[in-house]
């Protein structure tokens, strides 16, 4: 079992930083392979960002590539989503979510654990 516990939303103007945080209990958390979905207000659940076991490799959607990083520290079982340049089209609930297996997808019905989600709102 994993549980997920996401932190560092808020609310930022157009072009700013956030930098959030999914904290993550467990003994096997390097063993999963990561990610970070988002939903707007009234549209589905879309993919963002992945990361895999080790940290080596990660996977990001068009829509934020050269613009957001993940990052995984296994030692503090923690994974990270540090957004830059930030749209208003990037206001949405962001999850963090957790793959029982090493290697990652885009596909969020592949992901067994769940984050509460937190929520990212960025003005114009």
């Amino acid at each position: 079992q994993v549980q997920l516990v996401e932190s560092g939303g808020g609310l930022v103007q157009a072009g700013g930083s956030l930098r959030l945080s999914c904290a993550a209990s467990g003994r096997t958390f390097s063993s999963y392979a990561m990610g970070w979905f988002r939903q707007a207000p009234g549209k589905e659940r879309k993919f963002v960002a992945a990361i895999n076991w080790s940290g080596g490799s990660t996977y990001y959607a068009d829509s934020v590539k050269g613009r957001f990083t993940i990052s995984r520290d296994n030692a503090k079982k923690t994974v990270s989503l540090q957004m830059n340049s930030l749209k208003p089209e990037d206001t949405a609930v962001y999850y963090c979510a957790a793959r029982s297996t090493r290697y990652y997808s885009d596909y969020g019905g592949s992901y067994d654990y769940w984050g509460q989600g937190t929520q990212v709102t960025v003005s114009s």
